[in-house]
């Protein structure tokens, strides 16, 4: 039986907590909108926020596969709640936001890698395709909802992502406590480290893992850059100022993801997730469309084949390295890598635009060269793919 308490309680604190993720992330940026920062560091945002999961990502992984992992979600919503309780006190929004970095670290090795503990191997991708679509809706609501409600309050807005992070850790009590995956031998951090970098090690040399680590990790490095492309292209575009209209059209993509997830779940399966790859191709072709339009209409409908093409494209890799994962190193330690090339990827992507957007490069440029690379990155993945056989 797919449908048990265990997973309707992961799959509602998932959907809080994004909720929250992107709401905040939206009211974020009003507060440096609001307190007059330099545009071009607005970008900064998010490399306060990803360089929590590389700094932690030797951590995560082993404690989250030590500890019941409904524990660990509990654990790190708190540190986000604490995070932008911060933020709403007038802590400086770049520490605030790195703090909830530091709890979304914690937090995604447990919620991807619980799913190996709470159905069958036959049905990973399904509870992939779900844990997805929740956490795309999540984002719909929240980005539409932060975006909106900052261009009325500020404040007010981040009081409910507070909100919001404290009913996600009260729905995680609802999860049955469990055991830990793997023992944790030692609490030194120099132990830590050296088994992390063992165990990574050890999962680089399975090709499934390889793949899927590079996959996500070229998806996720583009899907964060392109959130802060969107910021800056709407008003050069499309001459809309307001927070609402980014918001908008992030949660378009997020319609489109939700609406890839559920077709991955129905037509791929983890043996054969390469045939997800067209689907990655396509992403970067649509972002290099959007630079070129003024067009509201287009803009919405190319967000949702971005989105949808993401979906497709991301599930099944997810999937694939969980299997994988779990099989050889423990699923928390091999999310814990997976979040450390991801956001690696994202540290890297958006410090070349900030880079870009500090040096007066125009928007519409930079989308045009951005979709390109990540198209032609995605390809290469493919082809070394297709030569393994």
């Amino acid at each position: 039986m797919f449908w048990t308490r265990a997973i309707l309680a992961v799959l509602g604190a998932q959907f809080l907590s994004a909720i929250a993720d992107n709401a905040l992330l939206f009211g974020a940026l009003a507060v440096l909108k609001s307190d007059h920062y330099a545009a071009w560091t607005v970008p900064l945002l998010q490399e306060f926020f990803v360089a929590a999961y590389i700094v932690l990502a030797p951590f995560a992984g082993p404690f989250s596969d030590a500890l019941p992992k409904g524990r660990v979600m509990l654990i790190c919503n708190g540190i986000k709640c604490i995070g932008t309780a911060g933020m709403v006190l007038g802590v400086n929004p770049f520490l605030a936001y790195g703090l909830v970095g530091l709890g979304a670290a914690g937090y995604s090795p447990a919620k991807y890698g619980i799913l190996t503990e709470l159905v069958t191997p036959t049905q990973l991708v399904k509870a992939n395709s779900w844990m997805e679509s929740s956490t795309i809706a999540a984002i719909l609501i929240g980005a539409v909802a932060g975006g909106t409600l900052a261009d009325w309050n500020v404040h007010g807005t981040l009081v409910l992502v507070v909100a919001c992070y404290g009913a996600a850790a009260a729905a995680t009590l609802l999860i049955p406590r469990g055991t830990g995956e793997r023992t944790l031998a030692s609490l030194s951090l120099l132990s830590l480290s050296r088994g992390f970098i063992a165990a990574c090690r050890r999962l680089w040399r399975v090709p499934d893992a390889r793949f899927s680590v590079i996959g996500t990790s070229l998806f996720w490095g583009g899907a964060s850059t392109m959130r802060f492309l969107l910021v800056a292209w709407v008003p050069v575009a499309l001459g809309i100022t307001t927070n609402r209209m980014p918001a908008y059209l992030t949660g378009m993509v997020a319609v489109g993801i939700v609406v890839g997830a559920l077709l991955a779940a129905r037509f791929i399966t983890v043996e054969r997730a390469d045939r997800a790859m067209p689907a990655g191709l396509l992403i970067g072709l649509a972002l290099c469309l959007l630079a070129g339009t003024g067009s509201l209409g287009v803009a919405f409908a190319l967000m949702l084949v971005l989105g949808a093409c993401g979906g497709f494209y991301v599930v099944p890799l997810n999937a694939l390295l969980q299997r994988r994962g779990h099989e050889t190193v423990g699923a928390g330690t091999a999310i814990a890598l997976q979040n450390l090339g991801d956001n690696a990827f994202m540290l890297v992507m958006t410090g070349l635009y900030t880079i870009a957007a500090h040096a007066g490069v125009g928007v519409r440029g930079t989308a045009m060269v951005f979709g390109l690379g990540l198209s032609a990155a995605i390809g290469v993945l493919w082809w070394r793919r297709a030569r393994m056989g």
